[in-house]
């Protein structure tokens, strides 16, 4: 695995305290950055996964704040950046998919106002609130911005048509929020596949093994994966912006 040398360097990882998160979180301390690990105010896994990480003498800190309100997202990370400093990094990782099972796209009586909205607001509007909130900051820094979309926002059904389309809408918001923080930041993303983390749709047995019989590497992606690549466009990748990687094992080639 590539290492950075990231002392000095500062990041915010929104829905930091598990799976993709906290890999990420994980990876840019190792590198000597110092990290503000974005969770809901009570969740008691942020406030445990900070302790640990301090365990391993790694420079972290706790930024509590749901990036789906309107006026709590902006605030946490202007209290984050405060409290690092300085701001060279945003991950993008928080996101729901606003069901504990799969939806069919024949399924339209299950796709709710209150899917919708939440959903919506934290999957969309909380990339852009943060980006906004950070742009300034990464711009003074000549800092990167990564946030995480998914093969749904492609030309996968993922959880539902709801959450995939606002995984298109991340695709595209990456594009732009790129010609807005150039020429001095940088903005991109990745779309992972099938990962192997603790998300909250309850894949079944079937689902778990179809998407490892369909992936040309014959794995589901770990979390580990995901934050290498998003380390890489963050840390390296200087004359990459308004991409979106993905990271799937060849899942969509299939």
């Amino acid at each position: 695995m590539i290492r950075y040398d990231l002392k000095g360097k500062t990041a915010i990882v929104t829905g930091g305290a598990s799976g993709i998160g906290l890999a990420t979180v994980r990876l840019l301390a190792r590198n000597g950055c110092k990290v503000a690990i974005n969770h809901l105010a009570d969740d008691p896994r942020g406030l445990d996964q900070v302790e640990a990480l301090r365990a391993e003498g790694l420079d972290v800190l706790s930024a509590p704040g749901n990036v789906g309100d309107a006026a709590d997202g902006p605030r946490m990370v202007e209290q984050a950046v405060k409290d690092l400093g300085r701001l060279d990094y945003l991950v993008n990782n928080a996101g729901t998919p606003g069901t504990r099972t799969t939806i069919g796209p024949h399924e339209l009586d299950r796709l709710t106002e209150e899917l919708w909205e939440a959903v919506v607001q934290v999957n969309l509007l909380g990339v852009f609130r943060c980006a906004k909130a950070a742009a300034p900051h990464l711009k003074k820094s000549g800092g990167a911005l990564v946030s995480v979309a998914s093969i749904a926002g492609l030309d996968s059904p993922g959880s539902s048509m709801a959450y995939g389309a606002t995984k298109a809408g991340v695709i595209s918001l990456t594009k732009n929020l790129a010609r807005t923080l150039g020429p001095e930041a940088r903005a991109n993303a990745v779309a992972p596949g099938a990962v192997n983390s603790s998300w909250m749709i309850e894949w079944t047995n079937e689902q778990r093994a179809g998407s490892i019989d369909q992936a040309l590497l014959k794995r589901r992606c770990e979390p580990e994966d995901l934050a290498e690549v998003m380390v890489f466009l963050l840390a390296g990748a200087a004359m990459v912006t308004g991409q979106t990687i993905v990271v799937d094992g060849g899942l969509t080639l299939s």
